[in-house]
């Protein structure tokens, strides 16, 4: 991390492209769920989907876990543990939670519920570790959450109730998976890096999804329509190695806290493609929805820079 990041502030010239790289960041990992909701229109089950992204994915990821490891000592035993572990929770199952959740509800249901992750990391702090929650925190879960049951909803009134609780349930199941993984990572960045830990515990994702591919489907299953190939190439490049990247870049020049703040465009840019491309449904209740969700989240970080 740069000198000006590690100070919480960025000399001006230097915060423009790093502002660009964590939006730019934001917008392509919500185009994942646009993508996917695509794919799931050319008569394609979950399994095979995730398959796909992660196989054109791996080897992007395999080569940055060796560029990031070049020049280092190889892993110690625990650490292989520990990125086999944060790989399987953090990758492999939120993605496969998250891909299953994707039939049932729409995509923007889906990025305002991945959203509320960084509030499901500070509850299990308060769970497993005795964390102090403050009540300004606690004030603003509360606001993001009652965004997403509000948009949860509205959804209610365009599709199955048992559809849309199931597809909703398994988005919030992903959205804890991963929510682990950050809990848990936090020691294995410190000694491997984050781009190591990035690409070594995403090549176990990937490996994953690949050999679950083919142990519950016989290798005709494979044979999927052209246009299913393409938006999975798409959505491991444009919308999976890209803004692992670009995200971390935005990092390096303006800070975690910016470029967190920068990427609350996510949920945004993604009602808007929905709406657009996918011909979801916008109403002022999702609208109001968002907002709330947004707030909560902005709100949620800026309580916890005062309780650090």
């Amino acid at each position: 991390m740069s000198a000006a990041a590690g100070h919480g502030a960025a000399p001006p010239d230097s915060v423009l492209p790093g502002i660009t790289l964590a939006v730019l960041g934001a917008i392509a990992f919500s185009a994942k769920a646009i993508i996917v909701k695509l794919a799931y229109r050319y008569d394609v089950d979950a399994v095979t989907l995730i398959m796909y992204r992660m196989l054109f994915a791996l080897p992007f990821f395999l080569l940055m876990a060796w560029r990031a490891g070049r020049g280092k000592p190889p892993l110690a035993r625990r650490d292989w543990v520990g990125v086999l572990g944060l790989g399987f929770t953090g990758y492999y199952l939120s993605s496969m939670l998250d891909f299953v959740g994707l039939q049932y509800i729409t995509a923007s249901l889906e990025r305002l519920i991945l959203y509320l992750g960084p509030t499901i990391v500070l509850l299990l702090g308060w769970l497993l570790r005795g964390r102090r929650i403050t009540r300004a925190q606690w004030l603003a879960t509360s606001v993001s959450y009652l965004g997403a049951l509000l948009v949860f909803g509205v959804e209610l009134r365009f599709a199955p109730s048992g559809a849309t609780a199931w597809g909703a349930l398994m988005v919030f199941l992903s959205t804890i998976s991963y929510a682990l993984y950050l809990f848990y990572s936090g020691e294995f960045v410190q000694r491997l890096g984050s781009l190591r830990l990035v690409g070594l515990a995403t090549t176990v994702a990937c490996l994953c999804c690949i050999a679950q591919f083919l142990l519950v489907h016989p290798l005709a299953a494979a044979q999927v329509a052209p246009e299913v190939i393409w938006l999975s190439l798409l959505n491991a490049t444009a919308c999976t190695a890209a803004p692992v990247l670009m995200v971390m870049m935005a990092v390096e020049r303006i800070g975690p806290s910016l470029a967190a703040q920068a990427g609350m465009i996510g949920p945004l840019s993604t009602i808007a493609m929905g709406t657009v491309i996918l011909d979801e449904p916008f109403t002022l209740w999702l609208a109001a929805g968002t907002v709330l969700v947004v707030a909560g989240i902005w709100l949620f970080s800026r309580a916890g820079r005062r309780a650090g």
